[in-house]
């Protein structure tokens, strides 16, 4: 009781006194609290009474604070493990996995005659399930990260000594022991969870791990069965063709085991990869909306869509087609290592579309042979999918490249001096044709079975995939074409663009887009796509040392990549200002510096696309010091002239003393500004010519900028009249001419003065303004056709250029006969041809 009354008493005297102390303070050292700042003090010197009170006791506060912040943590974490954690998934998609991981195991010890297309088939279901096991690996490894982490928050608890301190008040001590109960059941519940659920995980990990393991114990065994392939592929396989090998007589069996895993492969392929399935549906749907809606609209808006439609023949007359033609060669591109049997069937239906949109385009003979050769990629592509060597099969190859081989060279023969359009580039695809069946032949007589079908696949797959795609670039240039004839406002950006200075850029692009695809096309028939993407990333990945920099190819290919992509952002945007410039035609000063501005704005893509070419590649920056300190000096010795004109750019961008549109004069040449550039700038004279001047002579010669601040332009104008006239009456006249009109300006004001006076003529000097300086020519040549209607009204006398000569001849001196003068021309002429024969 004695205790309490003491407590009582003190914090009694901290009521009383505490408000009167910070009041003191507040008079004697003017600091004013907040209300938040007087209440963690007042709890502050409320613990610091308890504990000299107690000193065994510490801060109440602060032990149901902690508590608090515990339940906090605890709930938090019992709410995301009661949410569940993603393996659900993981744990139904594992035991199929495991599966298919054991039967490739069995089936690549058992088919001992395997080709090497099947051997390509396992390793590409090894690499999926293989990036399968990396995305669930690292899925597993975050959610156990998050576990660890809530264990160790767990143990926090269970460690933490403050918890152990026992309040002194009996009523507090109550209160503290009934919450510190309620939060350690809270700890067993969530402790409990939690291990259960990282156990679940760790075993989740090591089934995966396991899996993984043996992944990758299966991919080393294809691979060296691919290396041991192409060993015995080039050696022979068996003996020459009319002597087969027995162990290859069983056809059926092979046949058999070929539709079974070619309908297991493309099955298991239509229900995993959904996504990319959905995408290759929306990429055909929206571009067959796209058609439609645009040939919709230029059949409604355009006055002559006949003639338009007649430049886009595909797209006209069979749309549907040639949308689902660009789609079904597009689409197998978005997959990683499909089914064979998928590529072919997108391939066959390819083949189909292109057959029927070039039918009426090509002549009889070409297409009789585009039929064959399709009926060619039937048989090579049912071969194709064959998993192991057959004596019927190798026959069959063998006739297919007689056949393919004699049909290519008929149809070689009629086409070598073709001058069709659509046939420009078949020799030459036609010679390589018969050059790999020819290939194909031999290797199938000599053994290399292996080989020969490889080559008679690859001549007649790319054959045709090179026709596919001559045939969507083809599209694609079309619906470039409709896109621009499409009718829009006159705001429109395509109005704009010049739809053949595109044309040709975009369909350089595609050739080229088109080139690699076939090349890739080409190196995946060849199964060369593996090891030519290996081969390449190890080149462009190797790290190599030159004078202590370490640099790699790869780092070197994306710092060209990212400055060619900045010379090209670079020139779109220079395109767009010189075409906004030849669209209008009245720019004010502030327009002309906007597009000067274009200078400054090429800089900076450049600038920033250096920088990000220089991280991207991952050369180092102090290296990189040191390169332009080399510069410094090359610059100092021999690159003055190119500095001074990069500099001058510099200034030109940023002070702005000449924009585009002025029209200047500079080294006697006059003309408006087309253009200013980093190192030089192109003036357009009167006459049409282009003159390059360097930007270092627009700083450093006299230039005279006419429009540097408004485009006025003052008129001088001459007029000389006849002595003796009324000089008022010509200045009222040629004043009445200047006033009110609309293409003089009034301020400042016309003015004729009287320029010179001699004894035969008048001169007055006419000085008027015009608001516009590309209008000077037109108006100087109006108004002196309204002056020399105006004398003639007015009856101005204007000086004659006829002068009267009289001669006087002294008296007594006859005039000469016209007789004697014939006379003296004569001998005038017959000196002269004297003189002239002495000459030479």
């Amino acid at each position: 009781m004695h205790r309490i009354t003491k407590i009582f008493a003190i914090v009694l005297l901290m009521g009383l006194f505490h408000p009167v102390n910070g009041i003191a303070q507040s008079k004697n050292k003017k600091v004013s609290l907040s209300k938040r700042e007087a209440e963690r003090h007042a709890t502050h010197m409320r613990d610091s009474i308890l504990r000299s009170l107690n000193k065994s006791d510490t801060s109440i506060n602060s032990l149901l604070q902690r508590i608090e912040q515990y339940t906090t943590s605890f709930n938090q974490i019992k709410n995301n493990l009661a949410a569940g954690l993603d393996t659900a998934d993981i744990g139904v998609q594992l035991p199929p996995i495991v599966k298919r991981i054991n039967k490739i195991d069995s089936v690549t010890n058992t088919h001992k005659s395997s080709t090497l297309r099947y051997l390509f088939v396992l390793r590409d279901n090894i690499d999926h399930m293989q990036d399968k096991l990396d995305g669930w690996q690292s899925d597993l490894q975050d959610i156990n990260t998050k576990l660890v982490q809530n264990q160790t928050d767990l143990l926090k608890f269970y460690k933490d000594t403050i918890l152990k301190t026992v309040p002194s008040d009996s009523a507090v001590r109550r209160t503290y022991f009934l919450q510190l109960k309620q939060v350690k059941l809270l700890w067993h519940k969530t402790d409990s969870t939690n291990r259960k659920a990282l156990t679940s995980v760790n075993l989740l990990q090591d089934k995966i791990a396991v899996s993984y393991t043996k992944i990758l114990d299966e991919n080393d065994q294809i691979d060296a069965k691919i290396r041991g392939f192409a060993l015995k592929a080039i050696s022979g396989e068996s003996d020459y063709i009319w002597r087969p090998d027995t162990q290859y007589n069983d056809f059926n069996s092979a046949l058999k085991s070929t539709i079974k895993l070619n309908t297991l492969l493309f099955n298991y392929f239509i229900k995993s990869d959904t996504d990319v399935h959905l995408i290759g549906i929306s990429f055909f749907v929206l571009i067959l909306i796209w058609t439609f809606y645009t040939r919709a609209r230029i059949s409604k808006h355009n006055d002559d869509p006949a003639a338009i439609f007649g430049e886009a023949n595909y797209l006209s007359k069979r749309p549907f087609v040639s949308t689902l033609l660009v789609a079904t060669s597009i689409i197998p591109f978005f997959y990683d290592h499909p089914p064979t049997v998928f590529l072919e069937i997108f391939v066959f239906v390819s083949i189909i579309l292109a057959l029927i949109l070039i039918k009426p385009e090509i002549p009889k003979t070409a297409f009789n042979f585009l039929v064959l050769l399709l009926l060619l990629y039937i048989a090579y592509a049912v071969s194709n999918l064959f998993i192991s060597i057959s004596n019927i099969d190798r026959y069959i190859v063998f006739v297919l490249s007689i056949v393919s081989l004699i049909s290519g060279y008929r149809f070689y023969k009629k086409i070598k001096n073709t001058t069709e359009k659509n046939l420009s580039y078949a020799p030459l695809a036609i010679e390589i044709f018969i050059v790999l069946q020819l290939l194909s032949i031999i290797l199938n007589i000599t053994g290399r079975f292996s080989l020969a079908k490889i080559l008679g696949i690859t001549a007649v797959f790319n054959l045709w995939f090179l026709v596919i795609l001559f045939i969507v670039v083809n599209i694609i240039i079309q619906a470039l074409f409709l896109q621009f004839k499409v009718k829009r406002s006159d705001n429109s950006i395509i109005n704009w663009i010049d739809y053949n200075l595109v044309q040709k850029k975009f369909k350089s692009t595609l050739v080229v887009a088109a080139s690699l695809l076939w090349f890739f096309f080409l190196l995946q028939n060849l199964n060369l796509d593996d090891w030519a993407k290996d081969s390449a990333g190890d080149i462009l990945d190797e790290s190599r040392t030159i004078g202590g920099a370490t640099f790699t190819f790869g780092g070197f290919v994306i710092f060209i990549f990212v400055i060619w992509l900045s010379s090209v952002v670079s020139k779109i945007i220079s395109y767009f200002y010189d075409v906004s410039a030849q669209r209008v035609t009245d720019l004010s000063v502030a327009k002309k510096k906007n597009r000067t501005s274009a200078l400054i704005i090429r800089m900076a893509v450049f600038s920033v696309g250096f920088l990000l070419a220089v991280a991207a590649s991952g050369f180092p920056l102090d290296k990189l010091t040191i390169i332009i300190s080399a510069f410094g000096v090359g610059i100092g010795f021999g690159l003055q002239n190119i500095v001074n004109n990069l500099v001058s750019g510099l200034i030109l961008a940023f002070e702005k003393p000449i924009n585009i549109g002025d029209v200047v004069a500079v080294d006697g040449h006059t003309g408006t500004m087309k253009e200013i550039g980093i190192r030089s700038s192109k003036l357009v004279t009167g006459d049409g010519s282009e003159v390059i001047i360097p930007n270092g002579d627009l700083i450093s010669h006299q230039v005279i900028n006419w429009t540097l601040s408004n485009s006025n332009r003052q008129i001088e104008l001459k007029v000389i009249a006849a002595y003796g006239i009324d000089i008022e009456k010509v200045k009222n006249v040629l004043k009445n001419l200047l006033t009110n009109r609309e293409d003089i300006m009034t301020a400042p004001s016309p003015a004729v003065f009287v320029n010179g006076v001699t004894e035969s003529t008048v001169e007055f000097r006419i000085l008027f303004w015009v608001a516009d300086i590309s209008a000077t020519s037109e108006l100087r040549s109006r108004i002196l056709s309204e002056i020399y209607q105006a004398v003639g009204k007015e009856e101005i006398k204007l000086p004659s250029t006829q002068n009267n000569v009289f001669v006087h001849f002294p008296d007594g001196v006859p005039l000469q006969p016209p007789a004697e003068k014939k006379a003296d021309k004569k001998d005038k002429k017959e000196v002269k041809e004297n003189r002239s024969e002495k000459d030479q």
